[in-house]
């Protein structure tokens, strides 16, 4: 329990002022004189009280201790001279936030000292959350940092494990590739997830994910590494795929892109984790294991988010629906999902292979070692963060398509650019771009999971990702075939996958509908 004290000096007027229940932060109920209980707000617990005393002259008695018997004029003369008040104020709370309230300890101490007239908090949702939605966010951020984890272990580890298995390029080619069909482990698994229920799911592939990954730091050679990392990073995408939709299904109207955010950082943490335990590789031809093993943690962490995360309130209101699709709603569904798959297909055309193949050109064709390019990737990557936790706010209070159509094409342009420069140029237009790309990324990050209603919601986004996977292959070896064409240069082809990005951009201004602030049911008329 955390207990904030205010002393105030005040007069009459503000003294009924601070009687007035609390409406901003936190929504207030009147429990007795001068104490407040939670009416609404993300608390656990949380009162108030008020300890009033007259601060008056000396000789002045104290009307909470003494019973006067005064005349009338007399005791208008008290009144006159008592009109200051030595109040104090003492709040006593629990932030409902498990794992991550720690962040949020001193901007809400802030809150709760200085009242306001109305809701408004920059680093807040723009909606305030109640007991539950704060509990199962904070809940959801925990489980994507195992997620992000996850799937970060095998590209950090494959090159130290084909040196142990004595393999080569070729071979870590063929395992990267292999390990993308576990995109329709995911697909299955986010079908099911629209019959049975997003909890019992997002625990069962959370687990066996760390499961399957803890198994591979056991593996004998490199394929049945690549086949346990099959079914790990299926798993782990149908985890993240579970987590946004839970997301999506408890947030607020005006929050989802805000939440969305805090979820896309706390991947970003369980990646760096997975960075920042890297070194062990470097202890023992056999270190890149440990990375595998660690994975068991995930596993504890799990079973503690099962006993706190309910199914969603809206999943267990449509459980039970039997009546089919109208012809408007499956049209409206077979459109929006086209809409989105293509868009997903244009954008990781663009993002795999800038991604994918920047240690090489850096390596190859900027002279950068290997210490620079780990400099250079700390240093550009970092305010990613920035990027998100902006977008996020802007989602929600200036619109998805503007927010996301702006990233896009500032992103990809500026990505693009980064190729064709050198030297101080390089940094400075590599950090621009991952800046404003990060800014699209809650805008539309958002959409799998509002444009499609509760009993489709997991497969649609399932399909979404597998077509994205597809675009991804395709992105990778375009601009590896066109390469080689032309002389081994990166940039003009990448610059050539750029124009996916531009066309989404146009679709998001000229098809996607603007979501920010709707309720899913309105978005998706047949869960109303």
């Amino acid at each position: 329990m955390t207990v904030v004290r205010i002393i105030h000096d005040c007069d009459n007027a503000a003294l009924e002022a601070l009687r007035e229940p609390r409406d901003d932060f936190v929504s207030e109920v009147t429990v007795g004189d001068d104490r407040w209980e939670l009416g609404h707000g993300p608390f656990r617990e949380y009162r108030r009280e008020l300890s009033v005393r007259s601060s008056s002259s000396q000789d002045a008695p104290d009307y909470a201790s003494e019973n006067l018997v005064t005349t009338s004029n007399s005791n208008d003369a008290l009144q006159s001279s008592q009109r200051r008040w030595n109040v104090t104020e003492t709040i006593t709370y629990r932030l409902a936030i498990p794992m991550w309230g720690w962040l949020f300890k001193f901007p809400a101490q802030r809150a709760l000292r200085h009242r306001k007239s109305h809701y408004g908090y920059w680093w807040a949702p723009p909606d305030r959350l109640d007991t539950r939605m704060a509990m199962v966010l904070g809940v959801l951020c925990a489980v994507q940092v195992v997620d992000g984890y996850l799937g970060s272990v095998l590209s950090q580890t494959l090159t130290y494990a084909a040196d142990e298995f004595e393999r080569g390029n070729t071979a870590q080619g063929v395992v990267l590739g292999v390990v993308r069909l576990g995109v329709l482990v995911a697909l299955g698994t986010l079908a099911m997830a629209d019959r049975r229920g997003r909890r019992s799911l997002l625990v069962a592939t959370g687990i066996g994910s760390c499961i399957f990954t803890v198994l591979g730091g056991l593996s004998p050679n490199m394929w049945l590494l690549g086949g346990s990392q099959l079914l790990a990073r299926g798993l782990s995408t149908a985890l993240g795929v579970l987590i946004a939709v839970v997301a999506t299904e408890e947030m607020p109207a005006r929050s989802r892109a805000w939440a969305a955010s805090f979820l896309i950082l706390s991947a970003g943490l369980g990646s760096g984790i997975a960075v920042w335990i890297l070194p062990v590789a470097d202890l023992s031809f056999r270190g890149w294991r440990t990375i595998y093993l660690a994975a068991g943690f995930g596993i504890l962490l799990l079973c503690w988010a099962a006993r706190r995360l309910p199914e969603t309130r809206r999943f267990s209101a449509h459980q039970k629906r039997t009546t089919p699709l109208a012809q408007t709603d499956r049209r409206r569904r077979r459109n929006r999902l086209i809409l989105l798959a293509v868009s997903a297909f244009l954008i990781a055309v663009f993002v795999a292979p800038s991604a994918g193949f920047q240690n090489d050109f850096l390596k190859d064709e900027r002279g950068f070692t290997a210490t620079g390019i780990t400099l250079f990737t700390i240093v550009t990557a970092t305010p990613i963060g920035i990027g998100v936790l902006v977008g996020g706010h802007l989602a929600e209070t200036q619109g998805r398509r503007r927010v996301g159509a702006f990233g896009l094409v500032c992103g990809s342009v500026l990505r693009a650019m980064s190729f064709f420069v050198s030297g101080p140029a390089l940094w400075l237009l590599t950090v621009a771009s991952v800046v404003s790309g990060a800014i699209a990324v809650p805008a539309l990050a958002v959409y799998g999971p509002e444009l499609f209603g509760t009993h489709d919601r997991g497969r649609a986004n399932g399909l979404i990702i597998t077509v994205g996977v597809l675009g991804s292959a395709v992105g990778l070896l375009s601009v590896g075939v066109l390469s080689d064409r032309w002389g081994g240069e990166l940039a003009l082809p990448i610059a050539l996958t750029a124009i996916g990005p531009l066309i989404v951009a146009i679709l998001v201004l000229l098809r996607f509908p603007e979501t920010a602030g709707r309720e899913l049911e309105e978005l998706n008329p047949q869960d109303a």
